[in-house]
């Protein structure tokens, strides 16, 4: 089993690819990014369709991906899924597609409350987090950095309160245990369980009187143990597994 590392921002500017069915939306998001000294806009599509025929196909390299949710032709959960599987597996079979993507972007949904299923189908999809839509321009900047980094969305804290609004629907027990959390030591466990409560890599050191640099080592475990490829799909791994409850 290969055992992942929590990823770092990628070298240079933060290359963005904005989709939304909103023209007014796109260019608003662009004005701010393009004002950014570490982001550039590297493309943008109005539909889900679009977004995964430009990032599949040869000089589109993009670091993350702001993806609505509400879109025509193909909306942003399948648009998600397809783009994530394709990275992981070389292909996505559970859409009938083969495609080519040797290193997929992180995939920032936007959405609101209201939404939570299609924001809980998104993460499950392979999101790497989710922002409202109402939420402000230095957010929005933040979360981008914070995704393109590999972490949470905003902060980690801002994560589960935002997941609690997911999670409602789920059973209270899960059918039957995953049998992925008999191959956690005792210690990932512990650490795991502080990621799905929100806590920071430095307040998780803290807790556990370990050094931050262990933590990134025991995450970069539960990453490549669960099959997760981020800080949220240990939140939602967390909650489906019965660990934590909003």
């Amino acid at each position: 089993m290969t055992v992942m590392t929590e990823p770092t921002q990628p070298p240079g500017p933060i290359r963005v690819f904005l989709v939304d069915d909103q023209q007014l939306v796109r260019s608003g998001f662009r004005m701010l990014i393009e004002a950014q000294a570490d982001m550039t806009v590297v493309g943008e599509a109005g539909d889900g369709a679009q977004a995964v025929s430009m990032l599949t196909a040869p000089g589109t390299p993009a670091d993350v991906v702001l993806m609505d949710i509400r879109m025509p032709v193909m909306d942003g959960v399948e648009a998600t899924r397809i783009l994530a599987n394709s990275a992981d597996r070389g292909d996505a079979a559970a859409n009938s597609v083969i495609l080519d993507v040797p290193s997929a972007p992180k995939i920032l949904v936007l959405t609101t409350f209201d939404l939570d299923e299609y924001v809980y189908a998104a993460l499950r999809a392979g999101a790497s987090g989710f922002l409202l839509k109402d939420a402000r321009p230095d957010e929005l900047l933040a979360a981008i950095r914070a995704v393109a980094r590999g972490d949470a969305v905003v902060a980690p804290s801002a994560t589960r309160r935002l997941l609690e609004h997911v999670v409602a629907s789920l059973p209270v027990e899960p059918s039957k245990p995953d049998p992925r959390l008999d191959s956690l030591t005792a210690r990932e466990r512990e650490v795991l369980l502080e990621v799905a409560s929100g806590a920071t890599n430095g307040e998780i050191a803290t807790r556990l009187y370990m050094a931050e640099a262990t933590v990134k080592t025991h995450i970069g475990h539960l990453f490549g143990k669960l099959e997760c490829r981020d800080r949220v799909g240990l939140v939602v791994f967390a909650y489906t597994a019965g660990l934590i409850q909003a």
